[in-house]
């Protein structure tokens, strides 16, 4: 099962670089022919957010407190790197500090979720 899930982890990983490396090709690939039109591309990152938001929610609810550390770390650095796509894009400063506040409140989050992780492997 462990030998599954990182393969999982990483064909999920290797969608994304695609994307990045070559997103058209990766679009016309996962069903997009050409750039999304209309409300596609919003639908598709609306997905992912929910579905990072429940695996967030499934973390905490089971006080995993060294996996939700990881989790909030990784989320604090696509904050980052949102700020700089919306500042590269020319976005509205607003926008731009929305992603760095949120970047920054979960580092916060990880930095004390590594700490609660410690005390509890300590005791």
């Amino acid at each position: 099962m462990l030998i599954l899930a990182s393969l999982a982890g990483l064909a999920l990983s290797v969608i994304g670089w695609r994307f990045f490396f070559s997103p058209d090709s990766a679009a016309r690939f996962f069903g997009f022919i050409g750039r999304p039109n209309g409300f596609q591309l919003h639908t598709v990152v609306g997905l992912r957010d929910v579905w990072l938001g429940a695996i967030l929610l499934s973390i905490v609810a089971i006080g995993e407190w060294r996996l939700l550390t990881v989790w909030l770390g990784f989320g604090a650095l696509v904050c980052f790197g949102d700020a700089g796509i919306v500042f590269g894009a020319e976005g509205r400063p607003l926008g731009i500090l929305f992603h760095l506040l949120s970047g920054v409140f979960l580092t916060a989050l990880a930095i004390l979720a590594w700490r609660r992780a410690r005390r509890d492997h300590l005791n």
